[in-house]
């Protein structure tokens, strides 16, 4: 045998481990991030599996498979784990009991519009069981087709003093209902329908009538019920969810305030940015009246067409900002690799901002756009509101927390929550107010208004859901006391509660960054690290609860059951 052939055998041989001996050496650490990725695999094939909110049968396997889940876990040895396995272990056990009392919130929600959708479960008898195209006798299945179409014909003057004594909102939620259940039938259809001779001979008709008539349900209850077609773009309803949803939430977020402490939290920031308006208009030589002074920072605009040069200038500059004040770690890459686009007209009617990320999606008036329309965008995208959104949206802010987000600890991708996405990129409005970033009065009222708005959203949002404000009363709010644009504030509010966004999305952005800000001044102020390895750290510890990336960056302690404890706001431990 020639050297070389000796080496390849000798290689080969080291390479041979006993499957007991790899998973008696696979340490703790290595273990956590693979439970997780494959919790989150199996968790999301569940799904695709069983893929309807309103089915029962899909409900029951996601709480076989969740209580499963926490039976096993409780079964590691959590004292064995390093402090980021611990983490995992954390942030996965609050998953799965999350999880749990979601379904329960969601079956008492499904209960409130079943009485709606009479014939909801004998359609789903039909359509679940042939996700694998199982055999059925097409001439009974013709017939039961055709008995559902009759009760959902009928369920319309059956259901008439019931669905008009509903909310609105309930009725709207059936409503979506009957789509989804309509939409599932369609590709039921569309999988059987010309490849088995006998089923289309026999259910293709009954089913296309089936079809019609959940389509006519649903038109029934928006058009004539709750009086909202399904072409309506402009009125606002909402589902709002009440207090103990809203509980059941903030626990989930490991945020330990209730609503009403969280609403207190909002009208003292609120106060505070009221108290800087002020001086703000006083430095512009326009006295107490911040909203004369905020008026004329909203004229300060540029001409139609430049405002991408803008956006390009802005981005250049907080970006060279956060470089030379330290701050942060900003890859050549990550600087090189963002992008413009310009927002449609439709869009802006939910969105009459930025967003923000990789892409930078920039609202400004299009030349088909009605003359009111066109001035309040010009006024509600000035170069002062502008200033203090596009570094939020990019550098430090969105762009450069997605980049990192994908490159470390990806696996905690699953715990995802808009308190890190939202509060990192407001915590740096907040920083950079500290540091002196803004040049000029109206930079500071530019800064300002959208601090306030922050903290409109934490008061408007949670009085929704309480049932305490109506979506007109939420609009009202943001014009009087945050000074918006009446268009402005109704797009605000109609994408806060069109369904696109979790009830504690609007929230996160001020109270995420009032925690961020907590634990900078708990490990910088005094002295513990610098300011760029604490922000390196946020950023490549993966998106999680704050009161988490505190254990794991100023390593406090944590226990198996560890339940949310961090009192972070000063005026209310």
């Amino acid at each position: 045998m020639d050297l070389r052939a000796a080496l390849l055998v000798l290689l080969a041989s080291l390479s041979v481990v006993p499957q007991s001996a790899r998973a008696q050496s696979e340490s703790p650490a290595a273990r956590m991030p693979s439970r997780v990725i494959r919790y989150e695999e199996d968790r999301d094939a569940l799904r695709r599996y069983w893929p309807l909110s309103v089915s029962e049968a899909g409900a029951a396997r996601m709480r076989e498979f969740f209580e499963g889940e926490l039976a096993s876990l409780r079964n590691i040895d959590f004292d064995g784990l390093s402090q980021e396995d611990r983490v995992d272990y954390v942030l996965l056990r609050t998953e799965l009991e999350n999880e749990l009392e979601q379904l329960e919130l969601r079956a008492v929600r499904r209960a409130q519009t079943r009485a709606l959708l009479p014939y909801s479960s004998a359609l789903l008898a039909v359509l679940e069981p042939g996700q694998r195209l199982e055999p059925r006798d097409p001439a009974r299945l013709a017939a039961e087709l055709d008995r559902l179409q009759v009760e959902v014909r009928d369920a319309r003057e059956k259901l008439g003093d019931l669905a008009r004594a509903e909310k609105r909102s309930v009725v709207l939620r059936a409503a979506r209902e009957v789509e989804e259940l309509r939409g599932a039938l369609s590709k039921w259809l569309r999988e059987r329908d010309g490849y088995d001779p006998l089923f289309s001979w026999w259910a293709t008709k009954p089913a296309e009538r089936l079809r019609e008539a959940l389509d006519a349900h649903a038109r029934w209850l928006r058009d004539e019920i709750a009086k909202v077609p399904a072409d309506d773009d402009e009125t606002i309803v909402g589902d709002p969810i009440g207090r103990d949803a809203l509980l059941a939430e903030l626990r989930g977020a490991w945020i330990p305030y209730s609503p009403e402490e969280l609403l207190e939290i909002a009208d003292r920031e609120l106060a505070w940015c009221e108290r800087e308006l002020v001086r703000a208009a006083q430095d512009m030589g326009l006295g107490d009246d911040w909203r004369a002074a905020l008026e004329r920072a909203k004229q300060d605009h540029v001409a139609p067409g430049e405002q991408p040069a803008l956006i390009r200038e802005l981005a250049e500059e907080a970006t060279r900002w956060v470089e030379e004040q330290g701050l942060v770690t900003v890859p050549a890459l990550a600087k090189e690799t963002w992008r413009m686009e310009m927002m449609t007209p439709e869009r802006q009617l939910v969105n009459p901002f930025f967003t923000g990320g990789e892409v930078i999606s920039v609202s400004f008036p299009t030349d088909g756009m009605d003359h009111e329309r066109k001035q309040m965008s010009l006024r509600g995208n000035n170069r002062h509101f502008s200033r203090a959104t596009v570094h939020h949206e990019l550098i430090p802010g969105h762009h450069l927390q997605q980049f990192m987000a994908s490159r470390y600890a990806t696996h905690r991708r699953v715990f995802a929550t808009p308190f890190w996405t939202e509060g990192w990129a407001l915590w740096w409005e907040l920083l950079m107010w500290e540091r002196g970033f803004q040049k000029s009065p109206e930079n500071r009222m530019g800064m300002l208004f959208w601090r306030t708005h922050r903290c409109a959203r934490i008061r408007f949002s949670l009085s929704f859901h309480l049932g305490l404000w109506s979506p007109q009363e939420c609009i009202d709010f943001l014009v009087e006391r945050v000074g918006h644009e009446r268009e402005n504030a109704a797009g605000e509010v109609r994408r806060s509660f069109n369904g696109s966004y979790g009830p504690l999305y609007q929230i996160a952005y001020m109270v995420g960054a009032l925690q961020l800000r907590e634990l900078h001044r708990e490990l910088v102020v005094a002295g513990k690290m610098s300011a760029r390895d604490f922000h390196d750290a946020v950023l490549q510890g993966g998106n999680i609860p704050i009161e988490l990336v505190r254990a794991r960056v100023g390593g406090t302690s944590l226990v198996r059951d560890q339940r949310t404890t961090w009192r972070f706001y000063e005026g209310l431990r």
